[in-house]
């Protein structure tokens, strides 16, 4: 069995999370704000643009702006040397 996360990463998938800001219907110069996530393609983020779609469609609440951060999960082990070393008696 595999994770899908990790199968995701390894073909370029970056964990990508958008703030999603929108009008309220009810309340039209209220903004609520909607955090979503999920592994996407950089930079043209297939999978957001298609969630983006259908909260156009389905969602009544216009939305007001989209801010999209994303980071690579998978990179080579970083190792540091340490400044000091002890000697244990």
């Amino acid at each position: 069995m595999t994770d899908r996360a990790l199968v995701a990463q390894m073909d370029g998938y970056r964990l990508t999370t958008a703030e999603i800001h929108y009008y309220r219907p009810d309340y039209p110069s209220l903004l609520q704000l909607f955090v979503w996530q999920d592994y996407d393609l950089p930079p043209d983020f297939p999978v957001l643009f298609d969630f983006l779609g259908l909260w156009r469609r389905r969602i009544e609440a216009p939305l007001h702006s989209v801010r999209i951060a994303h980071g690579a999960l998978i990179g080579p082990a970083a190792w540091r040397g340490a400044d000091l070393v002890r000697s244990v008696d």
